[in-house]
């Protein structure tokens, strides 16, 4: 780029993504949304607690806005995965102003009642659930992979940012104009994004062929995880320290009105050095991954987070205090924010917002089941006790956990494989025909069997994440060194996705298994699909 204006665009933004111009729209986008998100949920909040004294419906606001991720969250993630991303974003931005905006215009009126903010409420965070998945999936179509790291640390800068600005925000909006006008004022925010996505030029769905419906859709997300070793090390680890990281969210009202003796200002003041470490901690995750592997980065974060907890649990000083949720902040988001990175790095375009959704759901469980196990502990021994038994459990899951290494994915892990050629077939079966068996039939030397026995069980793992079931290899009792590699796809339509969702990293498996075939005889593959009584033909 040669004009003025994109000379000046470099100068300010450097080798940050956001001298990319999508990305930064994207992003300013993004930080509206998340204003006007938090926002919404504190007015929320204020405003249930003036229409009731009832604690258990005040709390049923946080209950309201959090609950429809742990419902929704895999059916979002599916929905980002199968349609326009873009679209998606789009949808749920309209949901969310009129939403807030109805619920904005209702408080003005003296319409609004408990039951009714509960419900606008769970809307908004419905709306939240399925923005989500597909506002981090897209991310990877607006920068590189090398700037993959520090656009998903700026994300995270921008959400705990807006976190300590837009209740704040809120607060003030609330006291000058009255909750309903802050409603509104939250509302304009998520028309920021509305104008922004229309101006992306986002590929289209990177799978060709029949679409996934949403079940099939879920199942295959969760088929992939349940296959991906990377996948499953990356969850594992977000939800081992997810539940033991909820104690310090859960206690910290707690921490601030018994431990150190403080009001309201005080639980202020500790959440906002939790958030100005959260955001030193986004800012230095790229200058890290550089440096280290994924593994240490978030090693190390775990280690801080426990450091930071037992600091806190063994004070009453507030300033030691301030300095432990300082530290607290930036470990939560230096392991979270890293996982992140992780997951989305380490999974295809096809199954990319599954794969977040699935990571956020894990996160939503995982919170929730902590809080109510610290805040039970907390009850029973006290707030102390249940922040260092929180700080222990970390580390012992940490130790047991020490050989399940976590990493970023490689550019062969995403990237499609070779085009596959069309397949030579007189009469093309229907969709939903099916199920489907391949069989692929291999002929080996003595000298080789052993080496091509332990190298195609490689290939197990890529077939079934990619759709197939009852994957197993075969050796022919009448022919000596045949081998029949087997496994059934449910129909024709989930054959040819499975085809197409082959990455260069299965390719390359695929190649070294091959190297073992006799020289001068061909694999040979066999597609056959079921038939049953109805298929013959009447007498």
């Amino acid at each position: 780029m040669s004009t003025r204006p994109a000379r000046i665009v470099t100068r300010i933004f450097g080798t940050s993504p956001l001298r990319h111009r999508p990305f930064r729209l994207f992003y300013f986008g993004s930080v509206a949304v998340a204003l006007g998100y938090t926002m919404q949920a504190t007015v929320a909040a204020w405003l249930m607690a003036t229409l009731t004294h009832s604690a258990l419906m005040i709390a049923l606001v946080q209950t309201a806005s959090t609950l429809p991720s742990l419902l929704f969250g895999l059916v979002a993630g599916a929905l980002a995965d199968i349609i326009d991303r873009r679209r998606v974003m789009l949808v749920t931005q309209v949901i969310l102003l009129v939403s807030t905006a109805l619920l904005g215009v209702a408080t003005l009126l003296g319409a609004i009642g408990p039951a009714a903010l509960l419900a606008g409420t769970f809307l908004i965070g419905a709306g939240f659930t399925f923005y989500l998945p597909a506002q981090q999936a897209i991310i990877n179509d607006l920068v590189t992979r090398a700037d993959l790291p520090h656009a998903l640390a700026l994300g995270a800068v921008a959400f705990n940012v807006a976190r300590a600005v837009g209740p704040a925000f809120a607060g003030a909006i609330a006291a000058w104009l009255g909750s309903g006008s802050a409603m509104l004022a939250s509302a304009l925010f998520f028309v920021v994004m509305i104008v922004t996505a229309r101006r992306w030029k986002i590929p289209g769905p990177a799978i060709p062929g029949v679409p996934e419906t949403l079940l099939s859709g879920i199942q295959s997300g969760l088929r992939y995880t349940r296959h991906s070793p990377p996948m499953r090390a990356l969850i594992g680890r977000n939800v081992s320290f997810s539940v033991c990281a909820s104690a310090l969210w859960a206690l910290l009202p707690v921490i601030a009105r018994d431990q150190l003796g403080l009001g309201a200002g005080g639980f202020g003041l500790l959440s906002a050095s939790f958030g100005t470490g959260a955001v030193v901690g986004a800012l230095s995750i790229p200058r890290q991954l550089r440096r280290t592997s994924l593994n240490t980065v978030v090693v190390a974060g775990v280690l801080l987070w426990a450091v930071a907890t037992l600091l806190i649990a063994s004070t009453g000083l507030i300033a030691i205090a301030l300095v432990g949720a300082f530290a607290a902040g930036a470990a939560w988001v230096g392991v979270l924010a890293s996982l992140s990175a992780g997951t989305q790095s380490a999974a295809p375009a096809w199954v990319r917002a599954r794969a977040v959704s699935m990571n956020l759901v894990a996160m939503q469980a995982s919170l929730a089941l902590g809080s109510v196990i610290w805040g039970w502990l907390a009850t029973l021994a006290g707030t102390r006790i249940a922040l260092a038994a929180s700080a222990g459990v970390v580390l012992v899951l940490l130790a047991l956990s020490y050989r399940v290494r976590v990493k970023l994915g490689e550019e062969a892990d995403v990237t499609p494989g070779v085009q596959l050629p069309d397949l030579a077939i007189a009469v093309e079966p229907l969709p939903d025909d099916g199920p489907v068996l391949i069989q692929v039939e291999y002929h080996i030397d003595p000298e080789n069997r052993d080496t091509f026995l332990s190298t195609i069980h490689s290939i197990g793992p890529t077939r079934r994440r990619n759709g197939a079931s009852n994957w197993r290899v075969f050796r022919d009792l009448g022919e000596d060194g045949r081998f029949v590699e087997r496994f059934i796809i449910t129909s024709w339509a989930e054959y040819v996705r499975l085809r197409n969702r082959m990455t260069m990293a299965d390719r390359q498996v695929q190649e070294r298994v091959a190297k073992f075939q006799r020289p001068g005889v061909p694999i040979r593959v066999s597609r056959l699909i079921g038939t049953d009584a109805r298929d013959a033909p009447a007498a």
